[in-house]
């Protein structure tokens, strides 16, 4: 039984309520995920419980790019620039189809953060660090060779340039991919389940009070061990367990904005200055461009944190001063996100000064509480806490992460995700969807894809009065009802789809057809289909327009 699927989440719950637990893990994030794979990938019983969706809080909201952090190299952090450099081979190895290469290019301009002779210097020690080989390795470029890599760069300012490899991503479904990959070792993970209260006998931590939010209905937890994986949450939880000393957290927010390709046509992914001397990317991905991102400190609600016009503002006023041919507006911005980085806080540091170091806390109650870090990083960090809870065990399994594949990732090389695109292309354009669309799919689900395909030729029989567009959409519902534990409108056309952020016009055009299949193949009373058009709605707003 798949307990990821949707109509199976009672069989989940009532587990999660009988059985006890080695590790119970809260927080559904890129790190918990990532620990829960790990650990019971060691053969470790395994517990996670988040209570929004998965990768709902800061792991769906970065600037989706697994690199190694170039401006950690100017603050001097060269062990963090090795690790995270590092392990971006990795997780593309792992997940090929979710983690594809991406050049960078870094444009060098009069009066810029870096100079010629820095940054040929600087690219090379990232290069060296991260161990990066052959064509992969940085060139320096002259203005001609910039201008031809990116033509809308303004050449009354720019010297040259540095080209260099990254990789970009979708965080979401990196999350998403490492919790189905940890499901099927064992791990059981649930959604929408809100730890309420932590448990405790004779003064050590035992276990941990769950809220199902779906059915309104509570469960208890018990594990051995407790960790705290809650991103920008996890001082609430070590407040609530009465260790929160020392070390906080500092909140600084980060956003993007989503244009049409068609307004900011990028050849290319740019890493840039902006006047404040900060540097911001902007990457081409699709029918979209998307521009971030900001880096400012942080005091409000941790659910759902908002673009605001000011926010919006300095990133078309740093686009518009780089590339004077382009004059964005707000009238262009077609979505946003907002997302929340817990960090560590240092006196005197401004929030772009803030290490994004990750550190292990453990209370007096046992409770191990985990902050920091970055998206790049988080297989290390993962290992990290479970190499201490194995300690603990006296569990001697090492960690297997660095050869497990990650859901759907089945291919040898990325040119092989290339070519199985292609070859789904062709299809599909016997269908009549866009070329974008088999490149969609492949990068959302790798091999998952021919599941949806073939769930896309039963619907068309079914129903051969429906666009391709929502044939297709229907197909990816019922893949995702089946197999990925979606329960709200969000879900589906968030963090399972992407379009909110990056294809939002196809959000309104199929969100009736898939808000009354939900309501179908879920149950919903008419209230809860209410509730969720209401606050799919709402959620559109708050990206289409700035507070």
């Amino acid at each position: 039984m798949n307990l990821l699927a949707s109509k199976n989440r009672q069989a989940l719950l009532t587990k999660l309520a009988k059985e006890t637990f080695d590790i119970l893990l809260i927080g559904g994030g890129i790190t918990g995920a990532g620990i829960a794979l790990d650990a019971a990938s060691r053969g470790l019983k395994v517990a996670l419980v988040e209570k929004q969706d998965f990768a709902q809080g800061t792991s769906s909201r970065s600037t989706k790019l697994i690199h190694g952090g170039l401006r950690y190299l100017k603050q001097g952090d060269l062990k963090l620039v090795k690790e995270v450099g590092s392990e971006r081979a990795i997780v593309h190895k792992n997940a090929p189809h979710l983690v594809i290469p991406e050049k960078m290019l870094l444009p060098l301009i009069d009066g810029g953060t870096y100079g010629k002779m820095a940054s040929s210097f600087g690219l090379w020690v990232y290069d060296v660090l991260a161990g990066v080989k052959g064509d992969d390795r940085r060139k320096m470029l002259s203005k001609e060779q910039t201008q031809q890599k990116e033509p809308l760069l303004n050449a009354d300012t720019l010297k040259g340039g540095g080209y260099y490899a990254e990789y970009r991503t979708d965080d979401a479904r990196l999350t998403l991919g490492i919790i189905k990959t940890a499901n099927e070792y064992g791990a059981l993970c649930a959604n929408h389940c809100e730890a309420v209260k932590l448990l405790y006998s004779e003064g050590g931590i035992t276990g941990v009070q769950v809220k199902d939010h779906i059915k309104e209905n509570t469960i208890d937890i018990q594990a051995r061990y407790i960790v705290n994986a809650t991103g920008p949450w996890v001082d609430a939880i070590r407040e609530e367990d009465n260790s929160l000393k020392g070390k906080r957290l500092h909140l600084t927010k980060g956003v993007h904005l989503v244009v049409n390709h068609q307004k900011f046509p990028l050849k290319q992914s740019l890493y840039f200055d902006v006047p404040d001397g900060r540097m911001i990317f902007a990457i081409p991905r699709g029918k979209i461009t998307y521009i971030g991102t900001t880096d400012t400190n942080y005091q409000g609600k941790l659910e759902e944190p908002q673009t605001t016009q000011e926010d919006a503002t300095y990133l078309l006023d740093s686009v518009n001063k780089t590339f004077p041919s382009i004059n964005l507006t707000m009238d262009d911005v077609e979505s946003s996100w907002a997302g929340l980085r817990p960090l560590i806080h240092q006196d005197g540091k401004s929030p772009s000064e803030l290490s994004r170091r990750d550190e292990i806390f453990e209370s007096k109650s046992g409770l191990i509480s985990i902050a920091g870090g970055k998206l790049t990083g988080y297989r290390k960090m993962s290992q990290r806490v479970v190499d201490l809870v194995a300690r603990k065990m006296k569990h001697t399994n090492k960690c297997k992460t660095k050869d497990i594949t990650i859901k759907g990732g089945d291919f040898d090389s990325h040119q092989a995700v290339k070519a199985y695109a292609e070859q789904v292309g062709q299809q599909l354009q016997l269908e009549g969807l866009d070329e974008f669309t088999a490149e969609y799919l492949v990068n959302n689900y790798g091999t998952q894809t021919q599941e949806i395909l073939q769930k896309y030729a039963h619907f068309k029989i079914e129903t051969p009065e429906n666009s391709p567009q929502l044939t297709l959409a229907m197909a990816e519902l019922h893949f995702c009802l089946e197999n990925e534990a979606i329960f709200t409108l969000e879900d589906f056309f968030n963090r399972r789809t992407g379009r909110l952020y990056f294809d939002i016009q196809s959000v309104k055009d199929l969100v009736e057809p898939i808000a009354q299949e939900m309501q179908i193949q879920l149950g919903w009373t008419e209230g809860t289909l209410q509730k969720n058009r209401v606050n799919l709605q709402q959620l559109m707003g708050t990206l289409e327009t700035f507070a």
